[in-house]
């Protein structure tokens, strides 16, 4: 306010100054007045502006130094509050550059954990699919190997024999023993792959052989109509195989066997594709006397025949052991008569023993005693006989 009041009045002045320089020279000279005038305005424009500056310089200085003072107090108001709120801020900021260390410690170990797990997992991962690569190949040479296999009626049938005989092994079933393998029917021309044994000598006849050309065409086949017609020609083929293993002499009731014959079927799939395919086909083959099997029901049936031989040799074995024990029962009772015969015997030895050392006893020591008595009275010495003597 003060400097705002220093230069109003120096303004003032001025105009007063101005104005009484230009009254005076309008009095000497009318005519040079505005000249002068002019002239006067101006000096005291320029004095005014000097003087104007100076105070503008002057109140600026001043202000200037009283705005660093309190701009200086401020700042080390704001620089000591700063201050005091950077070391609290800087001990939050250790904390938590502490946890952050304490965390990312354990992120790395989880992390060095993980990649040691992911190494093991990824190398399990790698031997696995080296496996199943390996094991991929070798389905795709046994499929190459079967397909040629197939390709052959002879192979077929000794794949047939295979696949029999695994079973076979699986229900514990013993050559010579449980079943026989491609004897001939006494009496017949016919030769089953398999015979097996029954309770009472009876047998069943099993044949392996089936046709499989016309399912592997229709396999390999690549449109429908040549897929219809294999197929066609394959459940024909498998009417016929049963119908031939129904003419053969396999059920013979001279040979003493059952009234059915097995015909196996060596694989799941097939089995499965001829009862999708027509279901009427099992009735007709059991209508035959024909039972289609596969490893699965060959394997239930196979069961059912250890269980039939079982139980009747369980049977015939009780049996058995009845007649045993009938035999027995008579020798126990004779053995009971024998004892009880002894028993008297000994009975009568006690009592003669009783006797003995009783009533004999006392007779014999009667006369003893007398001829003891003799001898103390007649004062005779008793004679002891010598060593050789009782050797004797």
């Amino acid at each position: 306010m003060e400097i705002a009041g220093i230069i109003i009045i120096s303004v003032l002045i001025g105009a007063v100054l101005g104005f009484g320089a230009a009254w005076a020279l309008g009095i000497f000279n009318a005519r040079s007045a505005q000249d002068i005038a002019d002239a006067v305005f101006q000096e005291n424009e320029a004095r005014i502006k000097d003087i104007f500056g100076n105070l503008s310089l002057e109140a600026l200085s001043k202000s200037t130094e009283e705005f660093l003072k309190l701009a200086k107090q401020k700042l080390d108001a704001e620089r000591e509050m700063s201050s005091k709120e950077l070391d609290s801020k800087k001990g939050l900021i250790d904390q938590q550059l502490s946890r952050m260390t304490t965390e990312l410690e354990k992120v790395n170990t989880l992390v060095t954990s993980l990649e040691k797990d992911r190494e093991h997992k990824f190398g399990e991962l790698t031997k696995h699919l080296e496996m199943a690569g390996r094991q991929t190949n070798e389905l795709i040479q046994t499929t190459g190997t079967l397909r040629e296999a197939l390709a052959s009626s002879k192979a077929r049938g000794q794949w047939g024999e295979r696949m029999a005989e695994d079973v076979l092994r699986v229900a514990g079933f013993q050559e010579d023993i449980n079943y026989l393998k491609q004897k001939a029917i006494e009496g017949g021309r016919s030769i089953p792959d398999y015979t097996f044994f029954l309770p009472r000598d009876l047998r069943l006849n099993m044949d392996v052989k089936f046709p499989f050309d016309n399912y592997i065409k229709y396999l390999e086949a690549d449109n429908g109509a040549d897929k219809d017609r294999y197929l066609q020609n394959f459940m024909s083929d498998v009417r016929r195989r049963i119908g031939e293993v129904a003419n053969r002499d396999y059920i013979d009731p001279g040979q003493n066997t059952v009234d059915y014959v097995l015909l196996f079927i060596p694989n799941e799939q097939i089995y499965s594709f001829i009862n999708e395919q027509d279901g009427t086909l099992m009735d007709e083959g059991i209508r035959k006397k024909v039972i289609l099997c596969s490893p699965l029901t060959l394997f239930a049936v196979l069961a059912v025949i250890r269980q039939a031989v079982d139980n009747f040799t369980l049977e015939r074995t009780s049996n058995e052991i009845i007649s045993l024990f009938g035999g027995f029962k008579r020798q126990w009772l004779m053995f009971l008569e024998e004892l009880n015969r002894l028993g008297k015997k000994i009975e009568d030895s006690q009592k003669v023993y009783e006797t003995l050392v009783t009533t004999r006893r006392r007779q014999l020591e009667r006369p003893l005693n007398r001829i003891e008595e003799i001898r103390l009275e007649r004062e005779l010495p008793s004679i002891e006989p010598s060593s050789g003597e009782l050797e004797e």
